[in-house]
């Protein structure tokens, strides 16, 4: 009953599970021709089916955002993390530190920028009787975290390797800080990113403190990138993609970057037409609270009267967003209690809107209800 009546409310965000699972094969068959493994980076969706799936396709861990994010896969059954962040607070170390000594199954690895982010993480772990595997994060200028220069990655690396508790297991890089677009002079800056993480890289082998040591990148805008500047000679490198957004895709800014041949979006929201008060205006009940707008607003996919039938000369652009209310000018062909459908720019600013979704099959049928989880209460405090 819950999955009947959740059908017939809007607005709504729908899943084509067909689409997902293409997604899913073509990423997994990607990574395996070009000798990469993928961790997604599972803040994207946050829900629990989508990533069963990524990790049955050959994923060979999950990669979150926040200790709190830790909480929720761990509670999900995932034993295999990477933070793609700076972990610098007491509380969120010990939380780490607890859910390490308590599950020897359990590899939890975090980013380390600073020397004294690894201080306040070594004086956690000093005594500890499992270590906390570090990545040196690599940034570019005017990026987001991520050392500089190969100097403060070497200070950063002396640092990790000093501490009694901790563990220096590789070096990370984030492509993506340079806008996603595949003009020359943004793909020139992509390149130099990879090429510094590289030679970072390169010149942290000797001090590396596992036989298998890590080299992960982004991957979700720029992975034919990646792939030109992985590291070669040291011997058990494991290169790891953090790809997330892959897995729906979308209409909008993956879809004109993203070089992956054969993703297609799987993402939609449909609302109704609530108001029609001028000429080729028209009001969807639908707003910031359901769409995201960070990378550009929702594109006009289709539309259907209020019995489900397509209206094929309807035609509109969304205008403008308030909290609730989406304004769509040039409206042509629809009314009052029409269904329009609205493509995604953007997965990671769509599914954190909905703690619920509907998943359809590949003809546009309702075939299950499947939940985000960003708000659950972690586990283990």
């Amino acid at each position: 009953m819950e999955k009947l009546v959740n059908e017939s409310a809007y607005p709504q965000l729908r899943l084509n599970a067909a689409a997902l699972e293409r997604n899913i094969e073509i990423m997994a068959a990607w990574c395996r021709d070009t000798n990469v493994v993928l961790a997604p980076h599972v803040k994207t969706t946050m829900s629990a089916p989508i990533i069963g799936r990524q990790l049955a396709a050959g994923a060979v861990g999950v990669t979150v955002a926040t200790v709190d994010q830790v909480g929720t896969v761990l509670g999900w059954g995932h034993r295999n993390v990477l933070i793609a962040n700076q972990v610098v607070d007491s509380y969120g170390l010990g939380r780490l530190k607890a859910w390490l000594e308590a599950d020897p199954s359990l590899t939890v690895r975090i980013f380390a920028d600073s020397v004294a982010g690894v201080a306040v993480a070594a004086s956690l772990f000093a005594g500890s009787g499992r270590a906390l595997d570090m990545l040196v994060d690599v940034g570019a200028l005017a990026g987001r975290t991520g050392v500089r220069s190969a100097s403060a990655a070497h200070d950063v690396a002396l640092a990790i390797t000093a501490a009694p508790g901790l563990r220096l297991v590789g070096v990370s890089g984030y492509e993506g800080v340079a806008p996603n677009s595949r003009d020359a002079i943004n793909l020139d800056a992509v390149d130099r990113h990879c090429r510094l993480a590289r030679e970072i890289f390169m010149e942290l082998a000797g001090q590396f403190e596992t036989p298998a040591p890590i080299f992960s990148m982004g991957g979700s805008a720029f992975p034919d990138r990646v792939i030109e500047f992985l590291p070669s000679g040291v011997p058990g490198t494991i290169n790891m993609l953090r790809s997330g957004c892959y897995a729906t895709h979308d209409h909008g800014t993956y879809a004109g970057v993203n070089p992956i041949p054969g993703l297609i979006p799987a993402l939609t929201v449909r609302a109704l037409v609530v108001s029609a008060p001028e000429d080729g205006l028209v009001v969807l009940g639908a707003g910031k609270r359901d769409l995201p707008y960070d990378a550009g607003l929702p594109p006009f996919l289709a539309a259907f009267s209020a019995a489900g039938l397509e209206k094929a000369d309807a035609t509109a652009t969304v205008h403008k967003l308030f909290d609730h209310h989406a304004v769509l000018l040039g409206a042509e062909g629809l009314a009052v209690t029409d269904i329009v459908e609205l493509g995604i720019s953007h997965p990671c600013s769509a599914f954190d809107r909905w703690p619920e979704y509907l998943v359809t099959d590949g003809a546009g049928t309702v075939v299950d209800l499947w939940h985000t989880d960003f708000h659950r209460a972690s586990i283990g405090g």
